[in-house]
């Protein structure tokens, strides 16, 4: 690992390392200077809470951790928290009042691809960074000077999920979406790449984000002869649907889900249904698994402890996400020795080497992610748990 890495890992752990549970999010009344105000606009309540929720509570703890240790600069800083619900609307008024009201000079949020969409244009107006916690290629691509983004793509989802297929002699499949922003997205994207792989998908199914039964789109795929495959582009619990639908018919084909359902919820949800499938994420959830020399291995172990010991839940990687952007953007403001937003920018996108929960992230102008399908690792969920797949 890079020597500038191997900082940033001993860095992040030792801060994560600190993290406590207190009702402050500030130095407190003594500190004589100004706060740092970052924003964040995250779906804690709604149907997105399950992926909102970790991202509040790892943000929280994160500034915690750092006034305790200071600031940043010297200065306290100030989380300027608000909860949009998973609603498109009230998110684009959050991101307007952290610019317009709360002067946030950087803000780390967006739950839902949704959500991320609708304040996008407040942000890039206002020339101020925004690193979004959301999946969807679309917010990056176009790249878009003050937006950055944390976990993977859809694509780099799609892509990860072709490999595994084709390395175990799957060429046709089916498909079943989600028609929220992110099943929707997740979908296009696999279509596009789809071919690259060999692979033809003999059926499109879809659904609703509040269905709650698949089985007549399950039924229309079990009956299409020739399926050795089954992928669930989607986030919610729309793939735990279709997951215990999946078993209720009988369907033995493997099934696929995305990193959209990337944690333990998502096994709760489903419950013995989720046996066998299989998924792109983040090393966060196997973190014991990894090798001693993997260079995530610090980093997530660290994470994934004092994030459980604070919380008393388990770790997501939803939470994760939520780590790397913040950790994204006070590295940024360090290196900028400033907050001002447009230095801040530029320092986001010259990002190298840095190790975070999610993979190694090297960001430059023509990429605001900086991530590949290496920094993706194939999982199997066997007896309840997250295991690092095997090729069949």
């Amino acid at each position: 690992m890079p020597h500038t890495a191997a900082r940033r890992a001993l860095r992040a752990a030792a801060v994560i390392g600190s993290f406590t549970i207190t009702s402050a999010l500030t130095i407190g009344p003594s500190s004589a200077a100004d706060p740092i105000k970052i924003g964040s606009v995250l779906s804690a309540t709604g149907p997105a809470s399950f992926l909102g929720d970790p991202e509040q509570k790892t943000l929280k703890l994160f500034v915690e951790a750092l006034n305790k240790k200071g600031g940043l600069m010297g200065r306290p800083v100030e989380l300027v928290l608000y909860d949009d619900g998973g609603d498109a609307n009230k998110a684009r008024t959050f991101a307007t009042r952290l610019i317009e009201d709360d002067k946030v000079v950087a803000m780390v949020g967006g739950t839902t691809t949704g959500t991320t969409m609708a304040m996008i244009p407040v942000f890039e107006d206002a020339k101020i960074p925004f690193i979004s916690l959301a999946g969807a290629i679309e917010i990056v691509e176009p790249v878009r000077a003050f937006v950055f983004k944390t976990p993977h793509t859809d694509k780099t989802a799609c892509q990860k999920i072709f490999e595994d297929m084709k390395s175990r002699g799957i060429t046709k499949v089916g498909m079943i979406s989600g028609t929220d922003g992110f099943g929707k997205s997740m979908r296009a994207q696999c279509m596009k790449v789809i071919g690259d792989y060999g692979i033809t998908a003999l059926v499109d199914e879809s659904y609703g984000p509040t269905d709650a039964d698949m089985t007549p789109q399950l039924n229309k795929i079990k009956n299409t002869a020739g399926l050795q495959a089954v992928l669930n582009p989607g986030f919610g619990q729309g793939p735990a649907i279709v997951t215990r639908n999946y078993a209720q018919l009988g369907i033995k084909l493997p099934l696929y889900q995305s990193h959209g359902v990337a944690s333990k919820s998502f096994i709760e949800l489903a419950g013995p249904a989720a046996e066998g499938v299989r998924l792109p994420a983040p090393a966060l959830l196997i973190a014991e698994k990894l090798a001693a020399d993997d260079p995530q291995k610090p980093v997530v172990t660290e994470y994934k402890k004092s994030y459980e010991t604070a919380t008393g839940q388990p770790v997501s990687t939803f939470g994760g996400y939520g780590y790397d952007g913040i950790q994204l953007l006070v590295g940024a403001i360090e290196r900028a020795k400033s907050v001002e937003p447009q230095k801040i920018r530029d320092a986001i996108e010259s990002t190298k080497g840095h190790v975070g929960t999610t993979g190694l992230y090297t960001m430059s102008p023509t990429d605001h992610l900086g991530l590949g399908t290496e920094s993706f690792r194939m999982l199997e969920i066997k007896g309840g748990d997250w295991v690092p797949a095997e090729v069949k």
